[in-house]
């Protein structure tokens, strides 16, 4: 299978996890998902990453959006390494990470780039719409841990972005102000967003978050 593209479908898998056998679609059910990979189990980022993720679960939880990790070793291979997890990084780890030890799940999401490494996976990260299509990818190499909060910026702009007629800026942040779709004209853009309008030059207008 050829490389992932933004638009997708994410494929769907069956896997053993250290929360047991899942089915990948089954978990996410109606929300949306982030899957994420690491290089290899009891490696110093990953430990302090996986720690993260599990601090920020419930700012995930609140914009509906469910986590599931994984790396090249086996489940209890995982479940060993929670426990050096939760204690360096005092958390509790509480989303599913799979045991991709064959690389089924690994080369469906093109994963292992060899020229980095040819056995472990990248630092990938897929964040997924309700539909099961494949809206971000980022790839990180193995000695640079992820942002979380860019993760938590993705989210809110991607979600804002799906149901608004808006993108979201340079920097932007949950709440600031948005750009009105090119598509819409000015006019129209003036009926949608009853809190305003500024046309800063015609394809560049300005209008406050319409959630917050």
């Amino acid at each position: 299978m050829g490389a992932l593209r933004l638009g997708d479908p994410a494929p769907d898998f069956n896997a053993e996890t250290s929360q047991g056998t899942l089915n990948f679609y089954d978990y996410l059910g109606d929300s949306w998902g982030i899957l994420f990979s690491h290089p290899a189990d009891f490696t110093p980022v990953c430990t302090t990453e996986l720690g993260t993720a599990a601090k920020f679960k419930a700012e995930f939880d609140k914009r509906n959006v469910k986590m599931m990790a994984l790396s090249v070793d086996d489940a209890d291979s995982h479940n060993e390494w929670i426990k050096d997890i939760n204690e360096t990084q005092n958390t509790v780890v509480n989303f599913p990470i799979v045991a991709d030890e064959h690389r089924a799940v690994a080369n469906l999401y093109d994963m292992i780039h060899p020229n980095a490494d040819d056995t472990l996976t990248v630092r990938s990260v897929f964040i997924i719409a309700p539909d099961k299509t494949v809206k971000l990818i980022l790839t990180y190499p193995a000695s640079t841990g992820r942002n979380f909060y860019e993760l938590l910026r993705v989210v809110d702009s991607l979600q804002l972005t799906a149901y608004h007629k808006v993108a979201t800026p340079a920097n932007w942040n949950n709440g600031e102000d948005v750009v009105v779709s090119p598509a819409i004209p000015t006019e129209e853009a003036k009926e949608i967003f009853a809190k305003g309008v500024e046309e800063i030059k015609p394809y560049l207008r300005m209008t406050p978050d319409p959630t917050a």
